[in-house]
């Protein structure tokens, strides 16, 4: 069975986003050694799951990497990767998804997860779209938390954590110290 895995970065006090909802940018200790860490995590997925805002903010930028002379290596990899990735996006507000190889799902959250995690493939990553996450956490349908904490206090912002109401147990599997500081932390699951 795939798992659905959640991969975002964090600050040190909790927020996922900071007070004016950008996300990670600016804040993120991200180098050399969290692009290779992101890499191994992604290399692991052959689907994104995404709300309507982390869609739509990934469609504006992503695209056009390749054509942009200034695009790091990295970037352009990264851009490659999100190109051939399948991408579900959750929304009841769009009426179209337009990127390649998109999907939209306006309903059901919860059965169609339950029906992805059944289908073949690799695991299934939601990358960013933190509401979202929010939303899964409640449902009990994430198997694997990779949070990275950056060593960073932004005060105010969209915590990682939001609306559960039910004990979720976790088990650590995995953590890693980088040169920046940041730490990156895997947690299980436990059902």
């Amino acid at each position: 069975m795939r798992k659905l895995v959640l991969f975002l970065h964090a600050s040190l006090d909790g927020f996922v986003e900071g007070p004016n909802g950008e996300m990670d940018i600016g804040w993120v200790a991200y180098d050399a050694d969290l692009e290779k860490h992101a890499k191994e995590i992604l290399s692991t997925a052959d689907t994104v799951i995404w709300g309507r805002g982390t869609y739509q903010m990934m469609h504006s930028y992503w695209p056009s990497v390749p054509s942009d002379p200034s695009a790091s290596q990295h970037e352009r990899d990264h851009a490659e990767w999100i190109e051939k990735t399948t991408k579900i996006v959750f929304s009841t507000t769009l009426e179209k998804v337009e990127w390649n190889n998109s999907r939209l799902v306006k309903e059901d959250v919860e059965e169609e997860i339950k029906k992805l995690k059944q289908q073949p493939g690799k695991d299934m990553v939601i990358l960013g779209s933190p509401r979202l996450a929010h939303y899964l956490m409640q449902l009990d349908l994430i198997d694997e938390y990779k949070i990275t904490v950056s060593p960073v206090l932004i005060g105010s912002g969209l915590p990682l954590f939001q609306g559960i109401k039910e004990k979720i147990s976790l088990k650590l599997i995995d953590n890693k110290t980088f040169d920046s500081g940041a730490i990156g932390l895997v947690y299980q699951t436990v059902r």
